[in-house]
């Protein structure tokens, strides 16, 4: 057998874009998780080392998600081979950039790769997205579609699954800001209203499509317009500290808009240029630090290319 072993790096994502909840998602180019994969004689998954995790992941291949996804793909296309794995944590957890979900793409774009790719990059969207489901109990898809794609990206629909790949303006910058504070995803899930009032409908809807023309025209007046959330952001803006003082340094020093990273805590600042948000981030910082919280900050073009890979000896 020729033992074949290749490199993945998968990067984190920023999801909901702000009105866009579960819906529109972009890649960054760091930070992001890595998983190292060769063939082995066994005809198991097995996960030979995880680091990266401070101990918190499981380590039984059934229970892990890049094992798992693994094992979905081993199932889906019928292929019986054994493989080892290694996953890189290189992104915190629970911080809204979609740490599971680069874990599951990371995976599932090794093992396609060590199989000759029989499937394409949207075949695989639906493994990615039961990865999802295992971590947080919700197939969503804004966090692994642009991670496995690459870019800007809409999911249209969920069943049937319609996933398209938006233009946006080259140009933008994204500050990421990640407050150490816990949010988990399932808990901030769990706040949310159920039901919402046909104004504030009627308003969101207005803005998500406001917000993909202003993308799709480079027009990025219409994408500062667009992007404030009438729904999700006020519940979970209360999780995060000093979320609207945050949010008025990054307008008051030019940024397009501001908002919250998937479920949080992490939040971004979308610019027109690298130094703009550059700026932002320090300020954000130092806010933070007056209170005594830490924070972790990204710097970072939209990533267009997704996973990168790289095969080894």
């Amino acid at each position: 057998m020729q033992h074949k072993r290749i490199s993945v790096f998968a990067p984190a994502s920023v999801a909901n874009v702000g009105c866009g909840y579960d819906i529109l998602g972009f890649a960054l180019h760091e930070p992001g998780d890595r998983v190292i994969m060769q063939l082995n004689d066994t005809g198991k998954v097995t996960l030979d080392r995880v680091e990266g995790d401070d101990g918190l992941l499981p380590r039984d291949p059934g229970k892990n998600i890049v094992s798992a996804v693994v094992n979905y793909f081993l199932k889906k296309t019928g292929i019986t081979q054994g493989v080892s794995i290694e996953l890189y944590k290189q992104m915190p957890f629970g911080s809204g950039l979609g740490s599971s979900s680069a874990s599951a793409v990371a995976g599932l774009v090794a093992i396609n790769e060590l199989m000759g790719t029989p499937l394409t990059r949207e075949e695989l969207l639906p493994l990615a997205m039961e990865g999802e489901r295992l971590a947080c109990g919700n197939a969503h898809a804004d966090n692994v579609a642009p991670a496995l794609l690459g870019g800007l990206v809409l999911i249209r629909s969920y069943d049937p699954l319609d996933v398209i790949r938006l233009p946006y303006p080259e140009n933008l910058y994204v500050g990421i800001l990640y407050p150490h504070v816990e949010i988990p995803t399932l808990e901030a899930r769990k706040i949310l209203k159920t039901n919402i009032a046909v104004t504030d409908a009627i308003k969101q809807w207005g803005n998500i499509a406001g917000l993909v023309t202003g993308f799709c025209t480079q027009n990025t007046e219409l994408i500062g317009r667009s992007l404030e959330d009438f729904i999700i952001e006020p519940v979970r803006a209360m999780l995060i500290p000093r979320f609207y003082e945050m949010r008025k340094i990054a307008t008051d020093h030019n940024a397009l808009g501001f908002g919250i990273s998937g479920s949080g805590p992490s939040v971004f600042t979308l610019c027109q240029n690298k130094e703009t948000a550059r700026k932002i981030l320090l300020l954000l910082q130092e806010l933070l630090n007056k209170d005594g919280i830490g924070s972790t900050p990204y710097l970072s073009a939209i990533n267009k290319t997704g996973p990168l890979v790289e095969w080894i000896n």
